[in-house]
């Protein structure tokens, strides 16, 4: 049986290519908000940091309404470090809306979530998005997602799909480019007619597939789920199984279930096929757990996430100024903080190590952890975490694996022959290099995702804030050798205490600064970049000494440069192996791993 009054969509894309502004503006035309009501810009950016960076991290639920049809909308992430949100979310639905951007074109990223989108099947409608702009080109834009359809062998289905012109700023969108551009309403009736209704049975036994996990201080965790067969009613007494865990099987009572409208989640008493609900008051509900009736409890297949490429370790700061910022600060608060992301967080692995202070954590990528490196230090917790490794694999014959990366950078001109340098020396293989639109030349790499780690920063440097690099997992393939991942040296603190004017204007000479006067240090902390490739361990608490013949006042004419202030991921990019970040709610400082200049010379040596 087929519900009409359903169609279940997920909006993907390449990160910026406007899917979050389009969901809004569907939201605001469907009349989810009241005409009073002040609506922020990128609604469905909930969390502090999407909104501070613009991207999306965790997928979000909505509801709306049009013509009488109740249309589930998923908004999902357009990184590759969060792909795992895309995998599993794309189960709930019947078809996808793929969001282009009209001047960029289809990015590494809008091919990987397309991909996920054809080895499910689902229908596809393609929505060219910011026509607006100036240097749009739809009509080539259109080509091109059609060759990309083609590449990653679309069926029929997927190639005679619907493309919708839009405009999610302006909030219009039309079929074509001279119609009179007024709403969005060719994109609400493309959706009803052309994205298939839910099918299932609702004579069948209860099946809910677990797709997405929220949580929430009161009522703990959340299952978002779609209604595959059957019904679901509070108070009904189910059974909850795992294709994954035969073991699993867990009789529950459904105390609470809501429907989505708009942004709100609505308490409702009972939902039939088709349905995208969420229920609380289930304890330990993980993804990929399928609800039943008790009578014939049958699992629905779950495909695994993609496993992480990465890996950090997190460990409870042993610093001489370790306890004076955080709120959190012991080994039971790390653990507790770090197995509880393991409830929202399907691409996270968490693993206990041989000491009880550290924890070998592994994700997507660089952004994938630093994403949390930054909710838990805003959440008050103080820790510090290693420089980031890749995580190695072993083939039959004992060969020794590592992750790969596509990396499609487009650059001016002028500054290919740096990129393509550096990219070289980090083990990059060029495979093509063609003229991108706006005098950009597009180059794409295959390198090994060690080589990226730490590049973004010099990246930006190389390219004076021009380029743009987009990256994409590409499997394992051979070790490709040793990479020197920093060519300079650090500037190190050679005693504890408080920065002084007289200190830091003759370590200056020596290099970049990361701190001004009047900050506490420690020895063996890391106080900026020397130009050579070694390190230099530096006095910069070191005051003037006063003679008969010396005023102190002449220190009033020594000028210090600003101190380079370095960002989260910065910072992480900065450290190498034998150095570690040092994280707190108020600072994040760089040190040595090993803080005695004695024992860190022996052990370089041994």
């Amino acid at each position: 049986m087929k519900r009409e009054d359903i169609r279940n969509i997920a909006i993907i894309a390449h990160v910026d290519h406007g899917k979050t502004t389009l969901v809004d503006e569907l939201l605001k035309q469907s009349g989810a908000f009241r005409e009073n009501q002040e609506v922020a810009e990128r609604v469905m950016d909930s969390n502090d940091i999407e909104k501070e960076r613009g991207i999306t991290i965790l997928s979000k639920n909505t509801g709306v309404v049009y013509d009488g049809v109740r249309i589930n909308i998923v908004d999902t992430p357009g990184h590759a470090d969060f792909g795992g949100e895309v995998e599993r979310v794309l189960k709930m639905v019947n078809g996808v809306i793929l969001v282009v951007d009209a001047f960029e074109g289809p990015m590494p990223q809008t091919k990987f979530v397309l991909r996920k989108a054809l080895e499910l099947d689902l229908s596809l409608i393609v929505c060219i998005n910011k026509v607006d702009r100036p240097e749009a080109r739809p009509a080539e834009v259109v080509d091109e997602t059609l060759e990309l359809l083609m590449e990653l062998e679309a069926g029929d289905k997927q190639l005679d799909c619907p493309f919708v012109f839009a405009s999610a700023k302006e909030g219009f969108a039309v079929l074509d480019m001279e119609d009179e551009k007024k709403d969005m309403k060719p994109l609400f009736e493309t959706i009803i007619d052309h994205i298939e209704a839910p099918e299932g049975d609702p004579e069948k036994p209860l099946q809910i597939l677990i797709s997405t996990i929220d949580y929430n201080e009161y009522v703990g965790r959340i299952g978002i789920g779609k209604v595959d067969n059957g019904s679901i009613a509070v108070n009904k007494e189910c059974m909850v199984v795992n294709e994954h865990d035969p073991e699993r099987r867990e009789k529950v009572r459904i105390t609470k279930l809501y429907g989505f409208e708009g942004l709100e989640k609505v308490d409702v008493k009972k939902a039939e096929i088709g349905s995208i609900v969420a229920i609380s008051g289930i304890a330990d509900l993980t993804i990929g757990d399928t609800i039943c009736d008790l009578e014939d409890p049958q699992p629905i297949p779950f495909q695994k996430i993609s496993e992480p490429t990465i890996s950090m370790q997190f460990m409870v700061n042993d610093s001489p100024l370790a306890g004076q910022e955080g709120k959190y600060v012991t080994s039971r608060h790390l653990r507790d903080r770090l197995f509880r992301e393991l409830n929202t967080d399907v691409s996270l692995r968490v693993e206990e190590s041989d000491s009880t202070d550290s924890f070998k954590v592994s994700g997507r990528g660089e952004l994938h952890l630093s994403v949390l490196i930054e909710n838990m230090r805003r959440e008050g917790y103080e820790f510090a975490v290693s420089k980031a490794e890749v995580l190695y694999h072993t083939d039959e014959n004992g060969k020794k694996l590592e992750p790969m990366e596509i990396a499609v950078i487009d650059v001016p001109e002028e500054f290919s022959g740096a990129v393509i340098e550096k990219l070289s020396q980090r083990k990059g293989e060029l495979r093509n290099m063609s003229m991108a639109t706006g005098g950009y030349t597009r180059l794409e790499f295959s390198i090994p995702s060690r080589g990226l780690i730490g590049y973004r920063g010099e990246f930006m440097t190389d390219t004076k804030g021009n380029g743009i690099l987009n990256t994409l997992f590409d499997g394992y393939g051979p070790y490709k050798g040793d990479i020197q991942y920093r060519k300079q040296g650090s500037l190190i603190a050679y005693e504890a205490g408080e920065t002084i004017t007289y200190g830091l204007f003759n370590a200056q000479e020596r290099g970049t600064l990361f701190i001004g006067p009047g900050e506490k240090v420690y020895a063996g902390m890391v106080i900026g970049q020397t130009g050579k490739t070694e390190d230099i361990e530096i006095n910069v608490c070191r005051a003037k000494k006063l003679t008969n013949t010396r005023a102190s006042g002449s220190d009033d004419a020594l000028k210090l440069s600003p101190p380079k202030r370095l960002s989260l991921e910065q910072a992480l990019e900065f450290i190498d192996t034998d150095e570690l970040l040092e994280i707190t709610p108020k600072n994040i400082r760089i040190r040595k791993k090993i803080l005695d200049p004695t024992m860190r010379k022996r052990a370089k040596f041994s």
